[in-house]
């Protein structure tokens, strides 16, 4: 059985007073409802079925790029219920594979020029052929067809925008971020594409204005559509479900950056958060009690408030080491997924501590207790909101931190049953860094395929994941699903069609062949060109 003694030696002494460091996981919450029972009025059909607002796994962001939106988990859910044609979100970001960068796109390329296998006397070739690659999209977003910002009308139903925490989804807008785009520079060695998330944004929000013009945020946007109300009277609910899941980019950025750096007197400031990879639960919380009192206010007749995952389960974060107790949760420290046992060095490589990963888990789980209270305190004034304890879904899933260590599992642990079309692939899907090699002359993945090849966000698959998750509360919710046809109800569970969400899934259908190996590949394009670290410095 694992440890579940609480001792000083498992606090870090930076971690601030406010966090609960604690020796066992919070154990999820599997009622939605909390228990709580509510009186629901369904009088009317609300205009617009469906509104989220969240950042990049609500926004769809795959392999480092905010790419094909249609394949968002939002998008998803619309496809199931019959309104992905009147679901309005951000057209794709179509040319050079997105925004900012493409992993998945120059891997492909890559593979095209030089083959299975990159031989040292093509290093100089492959270095020339990415620095173009890089180039290309920086002009192509920059200057060229993708600096323009198409003109989309109506406000957008997936309101969320890649890398923004809490503070960014209460104050930003399509002006702020239009401000923040600074003439685009040539930098032959920052060849990343500038302002890359406030272009992503404008995708997003342009279109989100009042009747005046004013631009909106995410939340005012959604707020603007629920005063839509029905189709009968234009009165009531506006909006069938809301979907709220925000906050990983208030402690993803220890893991992205490997630093962990607690908020202090700042963290509200646009600005001076930047500093900040980890959010203070007090902060955290004020910065929740915000965002909860304008949804509120919002006609909407379902809310859904998703918790935050704990981002030290994320793949691009590896432990290394022995574990100090048999049982315990935690490697001595965790790095890049490259980096071997062997040859890691906590003074040469980019590293958390144990008792860095514990914090910041900690901390996490007092986010999902605000998150959990703000749910009962709706609940108990008569509004229908829901939880769905995403951090508990992960947790199930986490493999080196619970399936392949039965002595870390906590009491409530199981393990998560993926759907029978997940199952029935070889390998079966798990949440390790995705990897794949040539056999027999074929491309086979080798290990993970929930996770994209930023080991941060979800494949098409794991989008799906979520999506079937969200769709379960939807249904318990009452929320009415359509076949194709947009009149025949569906009866019984909703499935998520996941054959449909494999073929879409290139990672899973059509892997790449690597240049023999998607990890060490990966590892080469950091450590020579830095386009890892760069990228994802600003947030998820």
């Amino acid at each position: 059985m694992p440890n579940r003694i609480m001792t000083d030696e498992m606090r870090d002494d930076k971690t601030p007073d406010e966090v609960i460091v604690r020796a066992q996981p919070r154990q999820p919450v599997t009622d939605p409802t909390l228990g709580i029972s509510v009186s629901v009025d369904r009088e009317g059909t609300p205009q617009h079925r469906l509104v989220t607002i969240g950042d990049s796994l609500t926004h769809g962001f795959q392999s480092g790029s905010i790419f094909n939106t249609n394949l968002s988990y939002p998008a998803i859910i619309a496809w199931e219920m019959d309104w992905d044609e009147k679901f309005r979100h951000p057209l794709p970001y179509s040319g050079w594979g997105g925004l900012p960068f493409n992993i998945e796109a120059l891997i492909r390329r890559l593979e095209q020029q030089f083959g299975d296998k990159l031989d040292w006397w093509e290093l100089a070739g492959a270095v020339f052929s990415v620095h173009q690659y890089m180039a290309d999209v920086e002009e192509w977003w920059e200057r060229g067809p993708g600096s323009r910002i198409p003109n989309q009308k109506g406000i957008n139903h997936n309101l969320a925008v890649y890398g923004w925490d809490l503070r960014d989804t209460l104050s930003r807008n399509a002006d702020i971020c239009r401000q923040l785009l600074e003439e685009p520079k040539d930098n032959l060695f920052r060849q990343i594409v500038e302002n890359a998330n406030e272009r992503a944004a404008l995708y997003v929000l342009d279109s989100a204005r009042d009747t005046q013009g004013k631009a909106l945020t995410p939340l005012e946007a959604a707020a603007e559509l629920g005063k839509d109300g029905t189709h009968e009277t234009g009165t009531g609910d506006g909006i069938e479900t809301l979907i709220i899941f925000l906050g990983a980019n208030n402690a993803l950025g220890s893991v992205i950056q490997l630093k962990v750096a607690w908020s202090q007197d700042g963290y509200d400031d646009l600005d001076r958060k930047q500093q900040f990879t980890v959010w203070n639960p007090i902060h955290f919380k004020k910065e929740l009690d915000e965002v909860v009192a304008q949804v509120k206010k919002m006609k909407a007749r379902h809310v859904i408030l998703a918790t935050v995952p704990h981002v030290t389960i994320i793949p691009l974060a590896r432990g290394v080491g022995e574990k100090v107790a048999p049982g315990s949760r935690y490697f001595p420290h965790y790095t890049r997924p490259w980096i071997s046992d062997r040859d890691f060095n906590p003074k040469d490589h980019p590293c958390i501590t144990e008792l860095e990963a514990r914090a910041v888990d900690s901390a996490i789980d007092q986010y999902n207790e605000a998150i959990t209270e703000a749910v009962r305190g709706a609940r108990k004034d008569g509004l229908d909101w829901y939880l769905f304890d995403v951090a508990g879904i992960m947790d199930r899933l986490a493999y080196r931190r619970y399936i392949d260590d039965p002595l870390a599992r906590p009491e409530w642990w199981t393990p998560y049953e993926l759907p029978a079309e997940l199952q029935a692939l070889s390998p079966v899907p798990n949440s390790r860094f995705f990897t794949s090699e040539m056999v027999a002359g074929e491309a086979v993945r080798t290990n993970g395929g929930l996770f994209s090849l930023d080991g941060i966000h979800p494949t098409t698959i794991g989008y799906g994941i979520l999506a079937q998750e969200f769709i379960n509360i939807m249904q318990q919710a009452g929320v009415k699903f359509y076949l194709g046809d947009g009149r025949t109800q569906r009866n019984g569970p909703v499935r998520v069609d996941f054959n449909r969400l494999i073929a879409l899934d290139t990672l899973i259908s059509d892997p790449p062949r690597s240049l023999s190996n998607q990890l060490d590949l990966i590892a080469w394009l950091d450590q020579r060109l830095k386009i890892f670290s760069r990228l994802l410095r600003r947030g998820a």
